[in-house]
């Protein structure tokens, strides 16, 4: 068997999730409702048996594999190369307050430019992507044949999905990417597929606030 299976997590709610307002690298804590996604996230996967679980290092991640690692015993390892987008100075901005303050580049970030470094040292779609997808690679040979939980940010799964559906990093997104649905994908050969997207059923709520 030499397969691997990826669970792929967004982190649970917070506070700026919930205002539509830009996190990127920012260390933005899990709010009460976020904290209650992670706990139902983590008994959804209680029955599972995981090989690993990986998460990017910022808090709001790394909050939400928590309460999975305490479940099933094992422990998290950090990946930095996880990390949401960064997105430059437009990071702590809302959609709206971008769109008025940074008109072109508010334009160009919607139109999916993939070359389109955001302003203030911000990663182009296509660096994002390549940083996410070498982690992945990482990962995915570290456990042939394993199954492993990987806990990380919106832009992260989104890449992962285009990844596995053949859709390019332009397309407008056209699936959601809810807080703390299950997402699962498996690795066969080189070969990427999805099994199964956005499972909320042990969700009340989720956001999926992220724009196309």
């Amino acid at each position: 068997m030499t397969a691997t299976r990826l669970c792929l997590v967004r982190h649970g709610e917070t506070a700026w999730n919930a205002e539509r307002r830009i996190q990127g690298q920012f260390d933005v804590p899990l709010s009460a409702v976020g904290r209650a996604q992670a706990r139902a996230a983590a008994n959804a996967l209680a029955h599972e048996e995981f090989a690993a679980i990986y998460s990017s290092d910022l808090a709001r991640a790394r909050l939400t594999a928590d309460a999975a690692a305490h479940l099933l015993g094992l422990p998290i390892r950090g990946r930095a190369e996880l990390r949401e987008r960064h997105y430059g100075v437009l990071q702590a901005l809302t959609y709206a307050e971008f769109a008025q303050h940074h008109p072109d580049a508010y334009a160009r970030f919607l139109a999916r430019e993939e070359d389109f470094a955001l302003p203030g040292g911000g990663e182009s779609l296509r660096r994002f992507a390549e940083r996410v997808n070498r982690c992945l690679d990482g990962i995915v040979a570290a456990h042939p044949g394993g199954q492993v939980l990987v806990v990380a940010h919106g832009g992260v799964l989104d890449v992962l999905h285009r990844r596995a559906s053949g859709s390019p990093l332009s397309a407008l997104r056209d699936f959601e990417i809810p807080n703390t649905a299950l997402n699962w994908l498996e690795i066969d050969r080189g070969n990427w597929r999805i099994l199964n997207w956005a499972d909320r059923s042990h969700l009340d709520e989720a956001l999926d606030e992220l724009p196309g």
